[in-house]
């Protein structure tokens, strides 16, 4: 096929939002049109965008691209990833098979549902005294410091075996590697500091082992979760282990966090929607799908880049050039999903590709299901007359991030319910 004409004036990445909770508007007339966009990248070189849900869905399944960051250009970055820098390694979301396959093998069984299953009532004792204590302190609260933030946090931090007291310094460091804008030695410097951090810690679990993840790993353990098990010649290095400690921390965290605040506002604004995840339990699993779907917080789409050269979405694609997927605008694509602007709780959006897909579809995703499934209508039961505490505008929104969101939700309650 050939390259359209269309697609030969190469344009940055569509930014700017009209409503805080659809992507940016040019990608509704990308998917229109079809095909694929010329992307003009902050390095300076050009690539291209893909924006309908078939067209993203083939990409990240296609392994004819890779995933190695190297290789790569940031639609958000202007400088490249440092190539011989070995803190990269154990961050498997940059990685091909088979590195990338060992990691997975790994580490899935214990983000399997069964290797979670143990972990539901725990998150609803931790969602419940959060809750509470947002209660006893009375309105008005800022639900990402009550309620997004802490719950997630915690639940990771329990799961890895990272203590929770120490949440102000790796979420501090978290924040300037995910803020847009930061130059290249303050984003260096924050995964530095992460970096010794775990391996400080890494350290210490294996002078000091415990039931958790990261001691298990430490140990040579690679058996069942929560029991011993038979050490396999798969064992991580301290650098490997460090990063994989790294990845799972701060993606533990942080989407999840942003999906409960996110989401909570999205369900205030539209207060029918509020009311069903309140009063029909039933709902909860399809609410979930659909928040993911409607919201997308990878705001930024996934990024790949063409081993060879090849055709997709009807354009040449050269080796080297890089793809960006907007998973944003292909769960807004009405060739998959009908009406999809509109935020639908009884919608089944299966196929939904917040988490991604393929081999690298995300690895914490059941954790995250659980926690949301939990936190949603948890809080809107115990605060039916939830609201938001300012007018709408004045929510501080996460334009400036690689993950979207909310940097603060303040919101009040007590009076008739809506």
């Amino acid at each position: 096929m050939s390259v359209t004409s269309r697609a030969s004036t190469p344009a940055a990445l569509p930014r700017h939002r009209d409503c805080p909770f659809d992507p940016p508007g040019g990608y509704a007339a990308l998917r229109e049109e079809g095909g694929a966009a010329r992307l003009a990248f902050p390095d300076g070189t050009v690539g291209w965008l893909l924006t309908r849900y078939e067209d993203v869905q083939q990409l990240l399944a296609d392994d004819r691209f890779t995933s190695d960051r190297r290789r790569t250009s940031s639609p958000v970055h202007a400088f490249p990833v440092r190539q011989d820098d070995r803190r990269a390694l154990g961050s498997f979301i940059g990685m091909d098979p088979p590195e990338h396959t060992r990691y997975r093998r790994l580490l899935s069984k214990w983000f399997t549902s069964r290797g979670l299953r143990g972990l539901g009532p725990r998150i609803e004792e931790i969602t419940d005294g959060h809750l509470a204590a947002m209660e006893r302190a009375g309105p008005p609260a800022d639900l990402v410091e009550s309620f997004a933030r802490p719950i997630p946090s915690l639940v990771i931090c329990e799961l890895l075996g990272v203590p929770y007291r120490d949440r102000a310094d790796f979420q501090r460091w978290a924040t300037v590697l995910l803020r847009l804008g930061q130059d290249e030695d303050e984003i260096y410097a924050a995964r530095d500091a992460l970096w010794e951090y775990m391996r400080q810690l890494i350290d210490t679990k294996r002078r000091h082992p415990d039931q958790a993840l990261l001691s298990h790993l430490a140990n040579g353990d690679h058996g069942t979760p929560g029991g011993p098990g038979t050490a396999t010649a798969a064992g991580l290095t301290d650098e490997e282990l460090t990063g994989v400690g790294l990845l799972l921390l701060i993606a533990g965290h942080e989407t999840t966090a942003n999906m409960l605040a996110l989401g909570t506002y999205a369900l205030l604004r539209h207060p029918e929607q509020s009311r069903l995840v309140r009063e029909r339990p039933e709902l909860v699993d399809h609410a979930v799908e659909e928040l993911l779907r409607y919201l997308t917080i990878v705001q930024f789409g996934t990024v790949r880049a063409a081993r060879e050269d090849l055709e997709i979405a009807g354009v040449r694609v050269r080796a080297g050039e890089t793809v960006v997927g907007s998973i944003a605008s292909a769960n807004r694509d009405r060739s998959r999903f009908t009406d999809p602007d509109t935020l639908d709780v009884t919608r089944d959006a299966a196929g939904q590709l917040a988490f991604g897909h393929g081999i690298h579809q995300c690895l914490g995703q059941h954790l995250a299901r659980m926690e949301m499934r939990t936190g949603y209508p948890a809080l809107l039961r115990r605060f039916p007359t939830l609201r938001l505490a300012v007018p709408p505008d004045q929510v501080p929104l996460r334009h400036d991030m690689l993950i979207y969101g909310v940097h603060r939700l303040p919101v009040t309650w007590g009076g008739a319910a809506g």
